[in-house]
């Protein structure tokens, strides 16, 4: 079966207007081979749903009255702009959500599984209201709630998907509609566990929902629709001549994004790469553009591809009071802490006689790392063996990505050299070894600079 998997962003799903042309593409599509789309909750929807869920645990019944008002208002507007007849399907469904909120009112606290349920909900609305609309304009089509599809483990809020498990709940559930020519549109982000527990799936859960269905299908090819016209070779806000790149490699992709581009999370890649699914990044405000290939390899001339930065990050240095205390051995502690903390470590820098270490992480998991460090090595700060943690938030992130760096002789300096030049300071330098990436630590007012620079450099 030559099926084609899309999946539609918030932006893509945020208005009548919008979710008409998501619904054209698939039509478009499906005329030529059979089609699965993937949709996310209407653009701000998921967050209007957690505020909700907070204003329950807080008493708040003003503020939750107001939300859920606010909820059912935008989605009955929807469906009236297009003249669909799923206003019972979505009263039905704001109805669930709504139970799930005074719950929590009731309880004054979240079940980490409850929220799960809750928060799928706006994914839910955007299925029904596109099959919908599919179905009365003469596509058949139908909403499949992704926990029917997708089987995970009980991690609520950040579960990961058992694939064998997916692949047959797949072939009983999606497999007939897509024999019957029928378009499924199944809702991202959420799973459910193999006895029937919500679950979702963490960040860029969407997305990687519809990896995994077009790995569990045996897809052809994978489109993402979002609101940018493919992988730029920098941010255009702060570099206006950046480029869409043609094609890049999984590997190149997963870098930028786990560096701050806004490309397919790493996870999102994982199932892909397996069955060597290639993907596409698309503009669903611009059908014109062609977008980015994502694939396995790809011929690139020698240095980088793309250059990107983020500036929520913490720099996190630490030091043993003496020589005597092995930093080894306390660096491998601290990384542990972090694995408990389920921080992701951007960077990680490291001296060899004063057995210093830095690392960096995101500001939205500094407080859980730091907590955890602070317990591991409490003995060693309190008898004064380490010296007190020190952390830089004053600070960003410039990552250099390219598969063509490998064995590329004096581009560190190249890169250095530009920075330099832009009277910006380098803080930290760290480079894997599989040469793919450099990144670069420096201060957040000079990040900016640094950025236009590096991609001047390597234009």
């Amino acid at each position: 079966m030559n099926l084609l998997v899309m999946k539609f962003g918030g932006t893509s799903m945020g208005s009548a207007e919008r979710i008409k042309v998501a619904a054209d593409i698939c039509r478009d599509q499906k005329l030529q081979r059979p089609v699965l789309a993937v949709v996310s909750a209407m653009s701000k929807v998921t967050d209007l749903l957690l505020d909700t869920l907070l204003k329950a645990e807080a008493g708040d019944d003003h503020g939750l009255e107001a939300n859920l008002q606010i909820l059912a208002e935008r989605h009955r507007e929807c469906c009236q702009q297009m003249l669909s007849r799923t206003l019972n399907g979505i009263e039905s469904l704001i109805g669930d959500f709504r139970r799930i909120a005074h719950g929590v009112r009731m309880l004054g606290e979240r079940p980490p599984r409850s929220v799960d349920e809750a928060i799928a909900i706006g994914e839910r609305l955007s299925a029904l209201m596109m099959a919908e609309y599919l179905t009365s304009t003469g596509t058949p089509a139908q909403a499949v709630n992704g926990a029917d599809a997708i089987v995970t483990d009980a991690v609520f809020g950040n579960a990961t998907p058992l694939m064998a498990e997916t692949r047959e709940r797949c072939r009983l559930t999606i497999r007939p509609l897509l024999d019957n020519g029928i378009l499924p549109i199944v809702t991202g982000f959420n799973g459910a566990t193999a006895d029937g527990r919500p679950t979702t799936l963490g960040r860029g859960g969407s997305d990687f929902s519809a990896s995994i269905l077009a790995a569990a299908l045996d897809a052809s090819e994978l489109w993402i629709w979002t609101d940018v016209n493919g992988i730029m070779s920098a941010d255009p806000r702060s570099v206006p001549n950046a480029r869409v790149l043609d094609e890049v490699s999984y590997n190149e992709a997963a870098e930028l994004a786990y560096n701050g581009a806004k490309v397919l999370h790493p996870r999102t890649l994982a199932p892909l790469i397996e069955r060597q699914i290639p993907v596409w990044s698309k503009n669903s405000f611009n059908l014109a553009v062609p977008g980015t290939k994502i694939v396995s390899t790809v011929k690139s001339k020698p240095g980088p591809r793309a250059v990107t930065s983020m500036v929520n990050v913490a720099l996190v240095s630490i030091e043993p009071a003496s020589a005597a205390i092995s930093g080894t051995r306390i660096m491998a502690r601290a990384l542990e802490a972090l694995a408990a903390a389920n921080a992701e470590l951007l960077a990680f820098s490291s001296s060899s006689y004063r057995q210093s270490f830095c690392f960096l992480v995101r500001n939205e998991e500094l407080d859980a790392s730091m907590r955890m460090l602070e317990a591991d090595l409490a003995l060693e700060l309190t008898h004064g063996y380490l010296k007190p943690i020190e952390v830089d938030q004053n600070v960003g992130l410039l990552a250099v990505v390219g598969e063509g760096m490998r064995g590329t002789s004096g581009l560190a300096g190249r890169l250095f050299s530009a920075i330099s030049k832009q009277d910006v300071n380098i803080i930290a330098i760290a480079q894997g070894s599989s040469e793919i990436t450099i990144s670069i630590v420096v201060r957040r007012d000079g990040l900016e600079r640094a950025v236009r620079a590096v991609h001047e450099e390597c234009s």
